[in-house]
């Protein structure tokens, strides 16, 4: 299986590789740095779209196409076109925290983590249509990558710095998550699980921080393949391209190569033999 590297950034922390089937273009973010970036295929090139001094932890892909960054201190803004609006100046539990993968569900929600702080560990937050914000699952080492099963009635929890992947019954109508199970726990390696998604099996894709690999498990908890990178620290991943057939992997440790591997930091592609889905998009009111 041919690893390309298709954009040579040196990203602290490379995460939430989205898919924009509007523009043909992939965008992912470098969390720290607070910087956008667009992968265009069809050019072969990558650029910068925006940059601010606040941490990008994640984002999702509006029904108007705009993009909706979710940064520290519980901070929401909409970005379109080097335009940005305000959603949510803060919330007020999350001051000292900064958001960690965020995930747009079935029917328009978002659920996004948060990460811990000295004072409390991180917290799963569920964002309503109309703007509002609930608490759904707390006490989390590390919220991490988040997917829905291909029937939508499951719905998948990384939690990294305990190397579990949590699962719960999801209902669409409601956002309500109910009788959580754990789904996988990886306490035998030095790595741990952190972004995901999930292909048209059903098959459950796994990045792996500190692991030089992105690993592939069955619904039942089986891993089916393991993929090695020249980067130690696999930081997430998604589906892409007009078919859904490309793969992109974002990669952390930019800065310090020599240590994390010749890759860190990068953006790679592969075509893995199977396809992907396109990621729900949000419809949150702003």
């Amino acid at each position: 299986m041919d690893l390309e590297r298709v954009a040579d950034t040196t990203c602290t922390t490379g995460e939430n590789p989205l898919w924009h089937p509007d523009h043909g273009a992939l965008y992912w973010c470098d969390i720290p740095n607070g910087v956008l970036y667009r992968y265009d295929p069809a050019a072969a090139d990558y650029s910068v779209v925006y940059e601010t001094d606040d941490s990008i932890g994640g984002f999702t892909i509006q029904d108007d196409g705009s993009l909706l960054l979710f940064e520290s201190s519980g901070r929401v803004e909409r970005w379109r076109d080097g335009n940005v609006k305000s959603v949510i100046e803060s919330i007020p539990r999350e001051q000292d925290s900064r958001f960690n993968d965020v995930i747009a569900g079935p029917r328009g929600r978002v659920f996004a983590g948060t990460m811990p702080t000295d004072d409390c560990l991180g917290r799963l937050y569920r964002f309503d249509t109309n703007g509002s914000y609930h608490v759904v699952y707390e006490g989390l080492e590390i919220p991490n990558g988040i997917g829905f099963a291909t029937d939508q009635e499951t719905m998948y929890l990384t939690e990294s710095e305990a190397q579990t992947i949590h699962q719960f019954d999801y209902d669409a109508v409601s956002g309500e998550l109910t009788n959580h199970e754990v789904f996988l726990t990886t306490p035998d390696e030095p790595s741990v699980p952190d972004g995901m998604t999930i292909d048209t099996n059903g098959d459950i894709w796994s990045a792996r921080w500190n692991g030089y690999a992105l690993i592939r498990y069955a619904a039942d908890g089986t891993e089916l393949q393991r993929i090695e990178f020249p980067a130690r620290k696999v930081a997430s991943v998604t589906f892409g391209g007009g078919d859904y057939r490309d793969m992109y992997v974002t990669t952390a440790g930019g800065e310090e190569r020599e240590q994390e591997g010749g890759g860190a930091g990068a953006l790679f592609r592969l075509r893995p033999g199977v396809t992907g889905l396109e990621e729900f998009r949000s419809r949150i009111s702003v």
